[in-house]
């Protein structure tokens, strides 16, 4: 019994890691300064969202089934403190939460519909870009994200490593 309780608790722990570096990758300055994603809360959201849905790609192995529904469950408890730290209640923020998991899911199905760097590119255009940025900049982010994949797929997630590779 004292065994499956130190197992949730080293459980947590790996999915909390693994939050925290999904977090600090996305809020790396040179998204914002070099790659032109508006330093805004959506340019901060969309970045957030494609470094979650990387991390949640690696994670549909079966053997991570249990980590990958704590990562999500984290994301969302983040993005709940966030918006009561921006000073929202508890009025309307079942309609705020429902918002952002439609947007969220939305898209993690438009990155999941990218077969290749190209159609990536055009996704990030849409999402991350909100259609007004420089296609080059997207290019580059689509690259950046292909790398990312293969970094990713040599990390043990179960030991909270994750590395996303070199910033673009």
């Amino acid at each position: 019994m004292l065994n499956l309780l130190g197992r949730s608790t080293g459980r947590k722990q790996v999915v909390r890691n693994l939050y925290t570096a999904t977090v600090q990758r996305s809020r790396e300055p040179a998204f914002f300064t070099k790659l032109g994603v508006p330093d805004t809360l959506d340019g901060r959201f969309d970045l957030l969202t494609l470094h979650a849905w990387l991390v949640l790609e690696r994670l549909r192995d079966a053997r991570l089934a249990d980590l990958s529904q704590g990562f999500m469950d984290t994301v969302f408890v983040g993005f709940d403190e966030s918006f009561r730290e921006m000073g929202a209640g508890d009025m309307g923020m079942g309609r705020r939460m429902k918002k952002l998991a439609d947007a969220f899911y939305g898209r993690l199905s438009s990155y999941d519909g990218s077969a290749d760097v190209t159609a990536l590119s055009h996704a990030l255009q849409r999402n991350l870009y909100r259609g007004a940025g420089d296609v080059a900049h997207a290019d580059t982010v689509a690259r950046y994200v292909n790398d990312a994949r293969a970094h990713l797929a040599r990390c043990d997630l179960t030991t909270s490593e994750l590395n996303f590779g070199p910033l673009p």
